[in-house]
């Protein structure tokens, strides 16, 4: 991963971005990482992956294997999308959620 001070990113800016679209950027602030800048598509993309423990649940439930595996997550997320809605709990509530411990 390339890393960028934070006064270079501020300074190219537009740099910045047009990195990013290649791979993600570690902005630094005093030697630490601070951020990160990743293209629209990367951030999609891992917004989309389920949590370990869901995962994990879901298996336990569904103890199958290969595309019969694939449709039964599908279907369990589908209910559990369709119930959060009902419930009125939006993506991201949904998401905060899950990442509570």
């Amino acid at each position: 991963m390339i890393k960028m001070t934070s006064r270079m990113a501020q300074i190219q800016f537009a740099s910045l971005i047009d990195a990013s679209q290649r791979q993600p950027i570690a902005v630094t602030r005093r030697g630490r990482p601070v951020a990160v800048v990743l293209s629209y598509e990367d951030y999609q993309a891992s917004t989309q992956t389920i949590p370990f423990h869901v995962a994990k649940l879901i298996s336990e439930i569904h103890p199958l294997r290969g595309k019969p595996a694939g449709d039964a997550m599908r279907m369990q997320i589908s209910k559990m999308s369709q119930k959060a809605t009902e419930e009125g709990l939006s993506e991201d509530d949904v998401m905060r959620m899950l990442d509570e411990d």
